[in-house]
């Protein structure tokens, strides 16, 4: 009987511990990949991207205005519900603001994002990710994704999903 309480015991503990080891390196894991996504008041990744018409637009870097970069599908149902905002954005801020809109183009379907584009009208910059290049660098997970960059190129907020026009227009104010 003590033999058995013994070995319940040792089983146990030994089971404690791989628990704890494996609690402990799943939050190294989660900490790493935090890590790895560009943030707020750090430089935002350098890439270039073609536009709809296959001419190359630089992202992030210094610039004359504020950039906002939203990361999107045609399929993404909180996509369909911002693009009207976006674009009454792209319209009113065009002073301020330059807006580059990136389809996600891996895992989604070119000639559905160019009809998405002709559905809500929009008329600023849209960004073909063909090969997944800007989703990884910028460790996009959820679609919408948006990031303000401000003149020199320092990521000032990051948003996944939707917010309203106002909120935009508020972030947009704050870091001209």
């Amino acid at each position: 009987m003590k033999r058995t309480w013994i070995i319940v015991t040792v089983v146990a503990l030994l089971l404690g511990i791989a628990i704890y080891q494996n609690v402990e390196k799943q939050a190294v894991i989660a900490q790493q990949s935090d890590d790895a996504k560009p943030k707020t008041g750090n430089p935002a990744p350098m890439l270039e991207l073609p536009d709809l018409k296959d001419q190359a637009k630089l992202v992030a870097g210094t610039r004359d205005k504020l950039l906002l970069v939203n990361f999107w599908a045609s399929w993404c149902g909180p996509c369909e519900l911002e693009a009207p905002d976006l674009q009454a954005l792209h319209e009113e801020q065009g002073d301020t603001l330059d807006l580059y809109a990136i389809n996600a183009t891996k895992y989604d379907k070119e000639r559905q994002a160019r009809e998405f584009v002709d559905q809500f009208g929009l008329t600023f910059p849209i960004l073909m990710d063909r090969e997944g290049e800007a989703v990884e660098k910028y460790k996009v997970g959820q679609f919408p994704t948006t990031l303000l960059i401000d003149k020199e190129g320092i990521i000032r907020e990051r948003v996944t999903g939707v917010i309203s026009k106002e909120e935009w227009e508020r972030l947009i104010d704050k870091w001209s």
